[in-house]
């Protein structure tokens, strides 16, 4: 079961998961077989996650699927955070995208400094 912020639960639902995915990606260089097989690993994770009580917050399904798509797609992250965050103004959008830019360098700058200390 999912609950959801307002307390109501509701069966996990695999196709409204797959759809969410589908619109993020839109038009974007994403395949079909991609999203699937994302949405096969967050099931499995939502599965095990929720596996002593049977239940897992919307919160969390919304965080785990924020986590791959900020590793896949930056558009497809946004597109779903602009919908998961319910951004209600355009500088929320670009407080997000800066964000997520600080995130790319932050990551950058780490690994150019673990490829530099394996040089010596």
């Amino acid at each position: 079961m999912v609950v959801k912020s307002s307390g109501r639960r509701e069966p996990f639902d695999r196709k409204k998961l797959e759809r969410g995915l589908q619109r993020a990606c839109e038009k974007r260089n994403i395949s079909q077989v991609t999203i699937e097989e994302m949405v096969n690993d967050l099931e499995d994770e939502a599965a095990m996650l929720g596996k002593t009580s049977h239940e897992l917050a919307s919160k969390t399904i919304g965080d785990m699927v924020l986590k791959k798509l900020y590793k896949l797609d930056s558009v497809a992250y946004i597109r779903f955070a602009s919908v998961y965050r319910n951004f209600k103004s355009v500088q929320e959008f670009v407080k997000e995208i800066e964000r997520l830019g600080q995130l790319s360098q932050s990551r950058r700058r780490r690994s150019a400094g673990a490829a530099g200390r394996g040089r010596a």
